[in-house]
């Protein structure tokens, strides 16, 4: 099992290994706009400049099966 955390405040993205309080990180991913859930996949969505008019990118995709998404809103 794998752990996909998106604190939409700082619009970071970490993928982790397991559990969240105890595991390898193995992906982190800044200015992200969104986590697309889709048909059997989290995609990552990832900004590709800071400009207002940027369009997002996939640069992830992790399978729903095997991955916990948890949902921050801190700073």
């Amino acid at each position: 099992m794998q752990t996909l955390i998106f604190n939409t405040a700082t619009k970071q993205v970490r993928l982790l290994n397991g559990p969240r309080d105890n595991a390898r990180v193995l992906e982190i991913f800044e200015n992200v706009s969104t986590v697309r859930v889709e048909v059997n996949y989290y995609e990552v969505m990832q900004k590709n400049s800071t400009e207002e008019d940027a369009k997002s990118i996939p640069v992830m995709r992790v399978p729903i099966s095997n991955t916990n998404m948890i949902l921050q809103h801190e700073k």
